[in-house]
């Protein structure tokens, strides 16, 4: 099979550090805190009373009154970040075929929020008149994609995805696949999440996955530093827009990068904790790498999966190290989360969109809040400043609960 090549040509993103591209890149190379009290609710009986919300997000300027109703959080965060990737990607709908263009959009929980809403009304007077008709439309994962196929008339494949920590990276994916094959021209793709309620941080908190420092929350989110307790909890969404490559050419898109490798693994070992050494992490790595048809020295730069937990920053320092050896202590890593906290199935999204602004501006965000680096972290992490770099070629990293491994890679386009 002929495999054909697929690029980026359209960006969105709706984060804790900005509402779209030109905002979230300007928190990242500023090194903006997204962290701060959690405002949805009251959370002071919480062990965990802080997350990274989006802020000042109005669903108005997306949907009129009676749709916001009607659409959980995680659906308002997907359908704007796709607007704005569209409309990033300039393309006319109504000159493509859009039996050919489709949408793969994911979510860990997806509404989470309306899953409580609508519990809490039942058990009040147990009454399942009470229970509203758009509570399964509005929960359920996939009505994101559904929503946003809907919305741009894109009738090609469409699904959802849901790996957890590694969802929108297996949409971005997926979406590849579908175009490489043949199968489709166009592709809206990304991840989607809005988990901070009660019954998410409740339940983060019951595994003590989430950091505690209530006290230090601006400090919180540290990843590969040595006091790191846990991730802190994030919301929002990052969508991007894939097209066969002549597709792109024929009408004059401009390019971020090439999609040229995927590595999809299992570490087949636990629940939630990593596989020891980050095993099934050196493998998705080497296997994106092989598939771009590239070696790890062409690697410039990692945006890490870098959940400032104890065990992932351990281990994802030591697949690095495994698998690119002395190439490890050369190339730079840095982590989103630091500043965006941890969005669960959207970081994929959010994260990928990082990786490309740093290939186009050849510049890597700081990694904030490592101020005592782990001695077993000891790669370049970006630490507390901007690095000027040119990026060649960088691979964006996430890994979930379940053991599920994606790593995606980018490179520079070339004709």
């Amino acid at each position: 099979m002929i495999r054909r090549r697929v690029v980026v040509t359209g960006i969105g993103a709706v984060t804790p550090i900005g509402l779209n591209i030109s905002q979230f890149w300007d928190g990242l190379i500023s090194g903006k805190n997204g962290v701060a009290p959690i405002t949805h609710f009251d959370a002071s009986k919480f062990d965990t009373q802080f997350a990274a919300e989006v802020k000042n997000f109005n669903p108005e300027e997306y949907f009129d009154k009676k749709s916001v109703k009607r659409l959980d959080r995680f659906s308002q965060f997907a359908i704007a970040a796709s607007v704005q990737a569209i409309v990033d990607s300039d393309v006319n709908l109504e000159k493509i075929n859009r039996d050919r263009a489709g949408v793969i959009y994911g979510s860990g929980i997806g509404g989470l929020e309306t899953l409580q809403n609508e519990h809490w009304k039942y058990f009040q007077d147990r009454n399942p008149g009470m229970i509203s008709p758009f509570f399964v439309p509005m929960m359920i994962s996939d009505l994101a994609a559904g929503q946003i196929s809907i919305r741009f008339g894109l009738k090609g494949p469409n699904y959802a995805t849901t790996s957890a920590c590694s969802t929108a990276s297996h949409a971005i994916s997926d979406a590849f696949m579908i175009i490489e094959r043949g199968s489709a021209d166009l592709m809206v793709c990304g991840g989607s999440e809005a988990p901070i309620t009660e019954i998410g941080i409740g339940g983060f908190n019951a595994m003590r996955a989430l950091s505690t420092w209530n006290d230090r929350y601006l400090e919180a989110s540290r990843p590969f530093d040595k006091d790191r307790n846990g991730f802190v909890m994030g919301e929002g969404a990052g969508t991007l827009v894939l097209e066969e490559l002549n597709h792109a050419l024929n009408r004059g898109a401009k390019i971020y990068a090439e999609l040229a490798g995927i590595g999809l693994t299992a570490d087949a070992h636990h629940i939630t904790a990593p596989a020891p050494g980050g095993e099934g992490a050196v493998r998705s790595m080497k296997i994106c790498i092989e598939d771009a048809g590239l070696s790890t020295s062409d690697i410039d730069y990692i945006n890490a999966h870098g959940t400032s937990t104890p065990h992932n920053d351990i281990n994802e320092t030591k697949a690095i190290k495994t698998l690119f050896g002395e190439h490890a202590y050369k190339l730079l890593v840095s982590s989103t989360k630091s500043m965006t906290g941890h969005l669960l199935g959207a970081a994929g999204g959010i994260e990928a969109i990082a990786t490309l602004l740093s290939m186009q501006n050849s510049l890597i965000p700081p990694t904030i809040n490592l101020d005592n680096p782990d001695p077993e972290c000891d790669l370049d992490y970006s630490a507390k400043k901007v690095t000027q770099r040119e990026i060649k070629a960088a691979i964006c990293n996430t890994f979930g609960f379940g053991g599920h491994n994606a790593s995606i890679l980018f490179k520079k386009f070339e004709e």
